[in-house]
């Protein structure tokens, strides 16, 4: 048994069992995907995938069993790296950080400014995806942190910590007849009598706008749904709707047509940071989330790296 066996039986399940997939995901052969199965399969004396003819369709039930063994053993095998990395190249190396467009663009820029500056040798990297997507890719180890409102706290193997709580903020057309009014004046009532254009479902605190409306009895007339607040703004400079974004991501410089209204109707949110359990961060790592929540429980997570069975 090797390192490169369990990296195998890893890969074809997460490419769906097809060992075209899987042997291009690890940079080999289809045949030496293969080879590797029936030595391991041969070693252990038991099936670890069901097939039809040469096509595998799926893990039995020792397979099953294995797999949970092999995922632990490989996020060990890293962490030992990464233990070591720590030592020896204590501010060189790559971070990966899966958030959303609104975090990557409105609350990040500074915070990644800063962490360049104290850790100039470390390649950052910024993948935007929906909070969806991010709890997989944190899960599949795709990413080191996820940083989104939603889907990091209800996922058991994520351990979480609060990054700063925001509400959301109305955007009209300067001349919009909303502007006109005080903020008290602004109620849901008032607001659905105009199309109303924002985030997509499960992005940016949606959830809660969708709760304001329902919870009011009312049937608000969400014209268009956006993955981002650029769209979202550049659809109510045109006269379409009235936005509803995050407060945060208005600009009055550059948003100099539209007018922001800020309003708790919706109530409060929170941004969380994550990391998977299991996954010990470079020592860099766990800075780039005290520079983002500096009361946050770094020893917490640190923790959360090795879970107790």
């Amino acid at each position: 048994m090797n390192f490169q066996q369990l990296r195998i039986i890893r890969e074809t399940v997460r490419q769906n069992y097809n060992l075209t997939e899987a042997s291009a995901a690890l940079y080999t052969s289809q045949s030496g995907v293969s080879k590797h199965i029936k030595d391991l399969e041969d070693e252990l004396g038991v099936q670890l995938f069901v097939r039809k003819g040469k096509r595998l369709l799926g893990l039995t039930e020792p397979g099953e069993a294995l797999l949970s063994i092999v995922e632990r053993m490989l996020i060990d095998a890293d962490n030992i790296k990464r233990l070591a990395d720590d030592f020896n190249k204590v501010d060189e190396g790559t971070l990966t950080i899966a958030t959303t467009h609104t975090q990557a663009r409105y609350v990040l820029p500074p915070i990644v400014n800063a962490f360049k500056k104290l850790f100039p040798k470390v390649h950052l990297v910024l993948q935007q995806a929906s909070p969806v997507e991010i709890a997989e890719m944190l899960l599949l180890g795709v990413a080191d942190i996820g940083i989104a409102t939603e889907s990091l706290t209800t996922e058991d193997n994520l351990a979480s910590v609060s990054f700063y709580n925001w509400q959301h903020s109305i955007i009209t057309p300067q001349d919009h007849p909303l502007t006109r009014l005080s903020p008290k004046e602004i109620t849901l009532e008032r607001l659905a009598e105009y199309p109303i254009i924002t985030y997509h479902g499960g992005f940016t605190g949606r959830s809660k706008i969708d709760k304001a409306f329902e919870n009011a009895g009312i049937d608000a007339d969400i014209v268009m749904s956006a993955l981002d607040a650029d769209v979202i703004k550049t659809y109510v400079e045109l006269g379409m709707g009235v936005g509803i974004v995050h407060d945060v991501a208005y600009d009055p410089e550059r948003d100099h047509r539209l007018k922001q209204i800020r309003t708790d109707i919706f109530g409060v949110n929170t941004t969380w940071i994550a990391v998977r359990k299991g996954h010990l961060l470079r020592g860099y790592g766990y800075e780039f989330i005290s520079q983002c929540a500096p009361k946050a429980d770094i020893k917490a997570l640190k923790k959360a790296a090795y879970p107790e069975d």
